[in-house]
């Protein structure tokens, strides 16, 4: 960076739809949608072969279900007395780091959570579909801590 450079990072907040929309969207749409994709990532991350596209199933998980935006950074850097904007998604932790979490803990560990998760939704009436939403938005996270 050059002295007349000065930079400033920013989260943005969510801009998805809100709350009630993304309740109907989970209730119509997502809650089946789920089941399939869930049930297909797992076939695929099983044959080896279509482990990364399991495993992009699965980090795209709280978007099928529930509509949640991804999340990124806004950059704002003045270079030269002129602004230069840019958005990007968040910095992902180290592959190897990631790797070695997902084959020691993160397959089994997402399994579970996902059971729990799908219970949560199942055996709780609704009353259990903030705490849920929250599990199937931890998905990412859990399986591969992905950062969303």
């Amino acid at each position: 960076m050059t002295e007349n450079s000065t930079q400033t990072v920013v989260t943005t907040p969510d801009k998805g739809p809100g709350c009630l929309i993304r309740i109907l969207y989970f209730i119509f749409v997502g809650l089946w949608l789920g089941g399939i994709v869930t049930v297909a990532a797992w076939v695929l991350i099983i044959t080896i072969i279509g482990l990364p596209l399991g495993l992009w199933l699965l980090n795209r998980l709280p978007q099928l279900m529930t509509l949640k935006p991804v999340q990124t950074q806004a950059r704002v850097t003045v270079v030269d007395g002129k602004v230069v904007y840019r958005e990007t998604s968040l910095p992902p932790h180290p592959f190897l780091l990631r790797a070695l979490y997902f084959i020691l803990i993160g397959w089994w560990f997402s399994a579970i959570w996902l059971i729990l998760a799908w219970l949560l939704t199942g055996l709780s009436l609704g009353l259990g579909l903030p705490l849920a939403f929250w599990m199937f938005d931890q998905v990412p996270a859990i399986t591969t801590l992905a950062r969303y």
